[in-house]
C-alpha cells in the first residue's frame, strides 16, 4: 500500500495553526476587554482628549475668583464666582447688587440690600476700602453693611492684606459708617485707640 504524498500538507497546517492562533488572540483581547469593562477601565486606544477642563488653574496662576456675600438659612455665607481676572471691590459690589444667581438661590442664598437710587462707587487703598452711597449711610443696617463690607475686604485691594485685616468704611450723605472689619460672617467696628488710653469705634459700628 503505497503512501501518497501531499505536497501543500505543511502549509495547510501552518495556515491553520495561523487561523488558529489569530482565533485565540482575538479571543483573549476580548475576554481582556470585558474584564477591563468590568473593573470600570475603558480600553486605552486613542482617546480624543478635548478641551481642558473649565475651572482648573494652572500652577503658580493667580486667583481671579470673586467672593460675593449673601445670607442663607444660617446667615451671612460667602458665594465664590468664577472671574476672568481679579476683581477690585467696586466691581465685586456690582455684582452682589445683581442679587444671587440660580445656583445661588438653589442654595437657599439671598440679599437684604435695598434698592439705592443710584450705583455704589468704591476706591480703594493700602488695605482699606471706602464704598459710597447715594443715601444718607445711617439708613442701611447691620445685615446690608455686613453683605457689603465682608463682599468689599474679600476682593483685589491694594496693599495684598487678608481679607479680615481690611478696613471698610461706608459714607453717605455727609455720615460715615466705620471703619470695619470682616471677621468669619460678619463685620465688627475697627477698635482705635484714643490719645488718653481708652478704645473707642468708628461711627455707627455694627453689632
Amino acid at each position: 500500500m503505497s503512501t501518497t504524498q501531499t505536497p501543500n500538507a505543511p502549509r495547510t497546517v501552518r495556515a491553520r495553526r495561523r487561523v488558529l492562533g489569530g482565533a485565540v488572540t482575538g479571543a483573549l483581547a476580548v475576554a481582556l476587554a470585558v474584564a477591563l469593562a468590568g473593573c470600570g477601565i475603558a480600553p486605552t486606544d486613542v482617546i480624543d482628549a478635548g478641551e481642558p477642563a473649565g475651572g482648573v488653574k494652572s500652577p503658580g496662576q493667580q486667583v481671579a475668583d470673586v467672593q460675593l456675600f449673601f445670607y442663607g438659612p444660617s446667615g451671612l455665607r460667602s458665594a465664590t464666582r468664577p472671574a476672568k481676572a481679579p476683581v477690585d471691590p467696586e466691581q465685586a459690589i456690582e455684582l452682589l447688587m445683581e442679587g444671587p444667581n440660580h445656583a445661588e438661590r438653589m442654595r437657599g442664598l439671598s440679599s437684604v440690600l435695598p434698592k439705592f437710587p443710584s450705583r455704589l462707587t468704591a476706591s480703594s487703598g493700602e488695605g482699606k476700602v471706602v464704598i459710597t452711597l447715594p443715601v444718607n449711610a445711617k439708613l442701611l443696617d447691620s445685615a446690608s453693611l455686613n453683605q457689603l463690607v465682608c463682599t468689599a475686604a474679600n476682593a483685589r485691594v491694594p496693599g495684598d492684606k487678608p481679607p479680615g485685616q481690611v478696613t471698610v468704611t461706608v459714607v453717605g450723605d455727609s455720615v460715615r459708617v466705620g471703619p470695619m472689619v470682616c471677621g468669619g460672617n460678619n463685620a465688627f467696628p475697627v477698635v482705635q485707640p484714643t490719645p488718653g488710653g481708652a478704645a473707642n469705634s468708628g461711627t455707627g459700628g455694627v453689632g
